[in-house]
């Protein structure tokens, strides 16, 4: 304060205004604000806490509203580039947002970061990490498969470590771990806003965060220091009262939720979980719950800052973070008596455990029920694997609670009757587990033990013990069970449960078996009934971090030379999309019409597909190859409306890209649910797409397309689906008065040459529309960069 009176007493020449600024500045912060100042968002970054200035911002916003707030409010619209005249409404409004950091994984990385190299940009302006998680195949075992993985994928990673040092972006080395645990044991924090580059990034809520599953040029939208858009969210209220005991799990509020809201519920609103209950669930347990809440289609997911968080990041050497958390809880906890746009209430107390699926996240069974539904389904009772770990559950006391069911059953000399993953999240979870003799435990019981990556979860997975197309059930502890997803056999039925359950499943075998009522036979022939599972929240001799496999960026790297070689089948540099002409687009082909679920993975397939996430023309010879035509009920198998023969889709679309034609594809429900690829919207912009039509979208993927200059348009009536015909030309017409809010004019013309106008619908801004002008929002930049 002296100081700051010293600078005001030396300053006669200068205005009152000025004067006052710095008075302002100098004795409105207080104590409490240094201190949060001087405290590091992570041991990584330099930038401070954003505390104070969230804190400023709240206040802005909450004068203005002049109500209570929920806590997705608080994080949110503190973020907001203009708080002072922002519009806010719920559902309504575009948000114009300054997210904390980026975090990227090696798969989106690739898209990512070739995007910002042709922006041209020196270097990013937030905090950004690149993380090796995806592109690792299980086949016999941790070390061997991490080698394996770096020798296939050495010129992938030298460009994402390369290209890290470049422009500024950390680089976790692939063995790290998996991009969501990372996250929250080194860089999430209670009021995080992030944006990440995976539908899994909500997991950061269970530490307060607002983190956010984006595509790849949302991400360089923030890195180029460009404020971030995203529709106002709705807020749903999930309260919790009650207790979880015995075989219920934090796994199982998911599961729970996922039956309520299912797959599409979430859509257009963030879900935050409050009440007395949460105060019995651990930190990572809330990020169990927040990680999944993906499957609902959820913007994100979040808890409030409480004393499993603080406990949480003490244990993983943030006291100091804990100690300004503790200081700002009216930033990080809800108003009593917040508006919500929906409540859902649970008493853990009497949640019964869940196995949700198969081919869907949303079909929820409690635990009593699954085998009837099983045999009355004709789905295969006996299990051919159980796999637990990935992102959504490989914590410490994951692992612990498992490795107590393990123990009583091999003291009754039992082990896992089917093959047993383990994947652990982290390096620092493999190293503490390994030190603390779980995995040697999980070993014992006949477990594979993986490496730190997603593998299985995601079609990472050598899969040898079934053949394609042989009906057989799989439980995981993972959060997403599409058709494929894991092995890319549609055959297979997975179902998502907890680790804890899908231990116990193991020991029978059989999905008819109910561990909180059901025995099993020891070695000696005597029936026993496993006890209650129970594991440490946290270590009690602290986390071993394992091996450093983080590389930081260095102050300078504009010397380093990043390198794409032109004869690369992995990385490809991207060539500008075309402009829109001005003209409406007229006559338009459909390449296919999509009958029932489309996902991102039915868009863009994963599993072998991922090698070629950073080479645009390679991996477009997945799209749309498991989608299933109406026309004829068949995967990849279309009419060409040219030649009049049938073929894959990728080679239709390369013909009508050939010819000239341009085209469109019309879908169904909650169409591009799922990962949050942007590939699936990158892919058919590639081969000559101009438009997506269909009954409804999940929020990534239009956004996606918005981002690479596609309509994403809805039928205003969603009878109209039916009206569509394969053979039908499509043609949208007005576009010059295209404008948020209008319908879309589109002209159907039937093969007998009758016609007939439709409407259709959507949800293009007025920044947004200057996107699909420019031909993608990178373009856009690149115009306002050159000052057009």
């Amino acid at each position: 304060m002296a100081h700051c009176m010293r600078v005001l007493h030396g300053q006669g020449s200068r205005t009152k205004a000025v004067l006052l600024e710095i008075q302002e500045r100098c004795f409105s912060r207080s104590p409490l604000a240094a201190a949060a100042a001087q405290v590091a968002m992570s041991k990584f970054d330099k930038e401070p806490l954003p505390y104070a200035k969230l804190t400023e911002n709240l206040k802005i916003v909450k004068d203005r509203l002049g109500r209570e707030m929920t806590l997705s409010e608080k994080v949110l619209y503190s973020h907001l580039d203009n708080p002072k005249e922002q519009d806010i409404e719920r559902g309504t409004s575009y948000l114009r947002l300054r997210p904390d950091r980026v975090a990227m994984q090696d798969a989106t990385a690739q898209m990512a970061m070739l995007q910002f190299i042709s922006s041209g940009l020196p270097r990013v302006a937030v905090p950004s990490t690149i993380h090796c998680d995806h592109l690792i195949e299980a086949q016999v075992g941790g070390e061997k498969d991490l080698a394996r993985a770096k020798d296939l994928n050495k010129e992938v990673y030298k460009f994402l470590e390369t290209a890290g040092a470049k422009y500024g972006v950390g680089f976790w080395k692939p063995g790290s771990g998996i991009i969501h645990q990372i996250i929250l044991e080194n860089y999430a924090f209670p009021g995080l806003l992030m944006i990440g580059t995976d539908s899994h990034t909500p997991n950061g809520g269970g530490l307060g965060g607002l983190c956010i599953g984006v595509g790849g040029a949302d991400a360089v939208d923030v890195m180029a220091n460009i404020p971030w858009e995203l529709k106002c969210p709705k807020v749903i209220g999930v309260k919790l009262s009650g207790k979880m005991k015995g075989w219920t799990s934090p796994k199982d509020v998911i599961l729970k939720v996922a039956g309520i809201l299912t797959v599409k519920g979430g859509t257009g609103a963030i879900v935050e979980y409050y009440g007395p209950g949460v105060d019995s669930i651990s930190c990572t347990g809330m990020a169990t719950i927040c990680n999944m809440g993906a499957e609902i289609g959820a913007t994100t997911s979040v808890f409030p800052y409480n004393a499993r968080m603080e406990a949480y990041l003490k244990s993983t050497l943030r006291q100091d973070i804990a100690a300004a958390a503790n200081e700002y809880k009216n930033l990080l906890t809800p108003d009593d008596g917040a508006p919500y746009d929906r409540v859902i209430e649970i008493d853990l107390s009497t949640l019964e455990p869940h196995v949700n699926g198969p081919f869907t996240p949303d079909l929820a069974h409690p635990i009593s029920k699954l085998g009837e539904a099983a045999k009355s389904n004709n789905w295969p009772i006996d299990i051919k694997v159980g796999l637990i770990g990935s992102c959504t559950n490989s914590s410490y006391e994951d692992m612990g609670r498992c490795a107590s069911i393990v123990k009583e059953a091999l003291a009754h000399g039992v082990k896992s009757k089917i093959p047993f993953n383990v994947t652990p999240g982290s390096e620092q979870v493999r190293a503490t587990i390994e030190r603390d003799g779980i995995a040697q435990t999980l070993r014992d019981f006949g477990s594979t033990v993986l490496a730190n990556a997603c593998g299985p979860c995601i079609g990472q997975w050598d899969r040898k013990d079934v053949k394609k197309g042989e009906k057989n059930t799989i439980v995981t502890s993972y959060n997403r069970n599409f058709t494929g997803r894991n092995d890319a056999n549609p055959a297979t039925h997975c179902f998502v449960t907890s680790p804890e359950l899908v231990t116990a499943l193991a020991l029978s075998g059989r999905l008819d078996f109910n561990p909180l009522k059901d025995e099993l036979t020891g070695k000696d022939g005597k029936k026993f009934k496993l006890s209650d599972p129970y594991g440490d929240e946290l270590p009690s001799r602290g986390f071993d971090p394992g091996q450093d496999t983080y590389q930081h960026p260095p102050a300078d790297g504009s010397s380093i030379r990043v390198d794409v070689a032109p004869t690369s089948d992995r990385l490809q540099l991207l060539e500008p999309f075309d402009k829109w002409d001005g003209e409406d687009l007229k006559d338009m082909t459909i390449l296919i019409k999509v009958k029932g679920k489309c996902t991102t993975d039915h868009i863009s397939a994963a599993g072998p597909w991922l090698k070629y996430r950073g080479h645009l023309d390679n991996i477009s010879n997945n799209m749309f190859i498991t989608a299933t035509n109406a026309e004829n009920g068949e995967l990849n198998k279309v009419k060409n409306q040219v030649t009049g023969e049938y073929g894959p889709v990728p080679a239709t679309a390369r013909a009508y890209k050939a010819a000239g034609v341009r085209w469109v594809v019309v879908g169904d429900e909650n169409y591009g649910e799922g990962s949050s690829r942007e590939h699936a919207a990158l892919e058919p912009r590639h081969l000559g797409g101009r438009a997506i039509i269909v009954k409804s979208f999940a929020r990534i993927h239009e956004t996606n397309l918005k981002k690479q200059g596609m309509l994403p348009l809805t039928f205003a009536n969603a009878s109209d689906y039916d009206k569509v015909q394969p053979n039908d030309k499509i043609s949208l017409l007005g576009l010059s008065n295209l404008s948020p809010g209008q319908p879309v004019d589109c002209e159907l013309k039937h093969a007998d040459g009758k016609t007939e106008i439709i409407k259709l619908n959507h949800s293009l801004n007025e920044q947004q529309i200057t996107w699909f002008q420019a031909g993608s929002a990178l373009n856009r930049m690149k115009e306002i960069a050159a000052g057009k």
